[in-house]
């Protein structure tokens, strides 16, 4: 395995844009986020990562529709997508005010025109980067948080209790990034409570098998198609700053043979899901789920093991992101056909 390029490789991402401390004191929010060319409004979709939760949002639906074996009612959809949004835009919100003072150590690339990061679509770390006061983005994550508090109340009690440990584990992962590696297990049980949450906004009591076996698929997705993987590809930046990752601790070698385990445990878990679901599902979601999963992980990390470059780690990380959204395509035209 060659050796891992920190951040994005020269030339895959173009020119990274970056502001010096004194440029920053002398230009406020409002003209930094006209010098990079941004509208005011995508520097707060920035901050939550919205290109990226959008996605997300797909395996809280899918969780959802794989309990309760057919669509929910309208109201139900329609309150349950607006909760997930709000609280998927609070939470990505919060990793960044918590994290600010270490993001701003960190030569985070700004603007990223075609860059190969899914969570710099429009900018990474606009608050780190002086885009956005900390009024802004304490505001903006509080009041998404509060919608999403709402949301889950009326669905479920259960659910905003899920939401408010989701919260406090998130706080909790950030403020471990230079005492263990194992933070990254927070990491899995923050990104499964969506959809455990969804579980319980449309079944107060779902089978426990079928709870243990969600978990279990979408922790080893978050393990080895998420967290992991960006951590690979930012290995050389975290050593720098101290950060405790599974990339530093066993090394790239080993950092890709605890994706491989996480990702091909995740296929697994898919298919050892199906004798669980309440609706046994058609032939057409046992091929599309294996289909899935070989072309939006198993495809990717063959790469990656590969190269082991910093492009083909992102390149994981965000066919990876893809891959709830996928299931969940297969599942509803499973349902329909």
């Amino acid at each position: 395995m060659t050796p891992l390029i920190a951040g994005h490789p020269k030339g895959a991402c173009g020119k990274p844009q970056s502001f010096l401390p004194t440029e920053r004191k002398a230009l406020n929010t409002e003209q930094l986020s006209k010098k990079i060319g941004l509208p005011r409004l995508n520097l707060f979709w920035a901050l939550s990562r919205t290109p990226h939760l959008v996605l997300d949002l797909a395996a809280p639906a899918l969780a959802a529709l794989l309990c309760l074996g057919t669509f929910p009612s309208l109201p139900v959809l329609a309150l349950g997508l607006i909760t997930a949004f709000a609280g998927y835009t609070a939470v990505y919100a919060l990793n960044d005010v918590i994290d600010c003072r270490i993001d701003r150590t960190t030569a985070a690339p700004d603007p990223l025109p075609g860059a190969r990061d899914l969570d710099g679509v429009f900018v990474r770390h606009p608050l780190a980067q002086g885009l956005l006061s900390r009024r802004e983005a304490v505001t903006w994550t509080a009041g998404w948080a509060a919608v999403a508090m709402a949301g889950a109340a009326l669905l479920n009690p259960v659910c905003l209790v899920i939401f408010l440990l989701a919260s406090l584990l998130e706080a909790l992962y950030c403020s471990l990034l230079k005492v263990t590696w194992l933070r990254g297990v927070i990491s899995g049980l923050v990104k499964t409570s969506g959809p455990i949450a969804a579980v319980f906004a449309v079944n107060a009591d779902p089978p426990l098998p079928f709870l243990l076996c969600l978990f279990g698929w979408l922790f080893a997705w978050e393990i080895g198609g998420q967290n992991v993987p960006n951590d690979l590809a930012d290995v050389d930046t975290d050593r720098k700053i101290g950060a405790r990752t599974v990339p530093v601790r066993f090394g790239a070698r080993g950092a890709a043979v605890i994706i491989g385990a996480s990702l091909l445990m995740a296929v697994s878990l898919s298919v050892i899901l199906i004798p669980f679901l309440p609706m046994p599902p058609g032939g057409l979601y046992l091929a599309g789920t294996l289909l899935a999963g070989f072309y939006f992980l198993l495809v990717p990390f063959h790469r990656l093991w590969r190269t082991g470059a910093a492009g083909d780690a992102f390149g994981l990380f965000n066919r990876a992101s893809c891959y709830p959204l996928s299931i969940l395509a297969v599942t509803v035209l499973d349902r329909v056909f």
